[in-house]
């Protein structure tokens, strides 16, 4: 009968240092995160999560959350920060900036730039808060951890502000519970 051989559950450089080699994990990347943190809050509703902070502070995390902002293509926040002048700096760089104050806690905000849009009838205006690119990444940070949490609570009639659910559905939804009555 054959044995299966597998090699130890220690890092490949465990020789370097000196025969202390920890136990490792493979890294998880952001979307295998994601889909645990989803499987756990949904699995156990009463489950208190934590140590969280750590993946908002993850450059992949940030690199996403930058992509995601950028895709939005907003305006500037009160900087005046551009995404054209953040890729001629080095996006690189200021993604490792935003990281190393979320790391050594001295991450501030920045106010929001307020914009005032007329509404319909032209008496009225909506203010609009814009905010920086910067505070924007970290907020995109902080939803893509903790959205999966949150998701695993809803009910699957509930449509607002969710990922991958439309305003559309909800109608369609709701005249064909009407149809059936």
């Amino acid at each position: 009968m054959a044995v299966e051989r597998r090699g130890p559950a220690v890092c490949n450089d465990s020789n370097k240092k000196e025969g202390k080699g920890d136990m490792t994990k493979t890294p998880v990347n952001l979307q295998d995160l994601r889909r645990s943190l989803y499987i756990k809050a949904k699995a156990e509703p009463a489950w208190r999560f934590w140590g969280l902070y750590v993946h908002v502070c993850k450059m992949e995390t940030l690199h996403e959350a930058y992509e995601m902002a950028k895709k939005n293509d907003g305006a500037p926040g009160i900087d005046g920060v551009t995404f054209e002048a953040i890729e001629q700096s080095g996006e690189e760089s200021f993604l490792q900036q935003i990281r190393n104050e979320l790391v050594s806690n001295t991450y501030r905000p920045m106010r929001a730039r307020k914009k005032e849009i007329p509404k319909d009838g032209g008496t009225k205006v909506r203010v609009l808060s814009i905010p920086s690119i910067r505070d924007r990444v970290v907020q995109g940070a902080l939803k893509l951890i903790l959205e999966p949490i949150f998701e695993a609570d809803f009910q699957p009639g509930s449509y607002g502000y969710r990922p991958k659910r439309t305003v559309h559905e909800a109608v369609y939804r709701v005249a064909k519970a009407i149809d059936q009555m």
